[in-house]
């Protein structure tokens, strides 16, 4: 009994997303404009294994989920990871004072963790 429930125990690790490879924020830098507009840096980690599995974008969200900027990831960083990409010139609507990042790849979907940023002079 105890040899099957380390098997199936085992065999979860395997399974589970986590394993799978979800992407991962390891990090985020916001920079304000002198035009009002931001500047992000985000730094994510994905055991990226070729152009079927990799981490193709990250998003900047609105506290209830609405897309204020995107950062198409057009390749691959099989053997560059952890990896920081930037976007500039995103619109944040007056008000907010923070801003929730989440990361996506292309076959999982998104990461499984939201990485919320203040906004610097809010």
């Amino acid at each position: 009994m105890r040899l099957v429930l380390i098997t199936l125990t085992i065999a979860s690790l395997f399974i589970g997303r986590a394993w799978a490879g979800d992407v991962s924020i390891l990090d985020v830098q916001v920079r304000a404009q002198q035009d009002g507009r931001y500047s992000f840096s985000v730094t994510l980690k994905h055991a990226d294994n070729g152009w079927d599995h990799y981490a193709d974008r990250w998003e900047v969200l609105a506290p209830g989920g609405a897309i204020l900027g995107t950062r198409v990831l057009l390749h691959p960083h099989v053997a560059e990871q952890p990896f920081t990409r930037s976007q500039s010139g995103v619109v944040i609507p007056a008000g907010l004072k923070f801003v929730d990042v989440r990361a996506h790849d292309k076959m999982h979907g998104y990461g499984p963790k939201v990485f919320m940023v203040m906004l610097p002079g809010r």
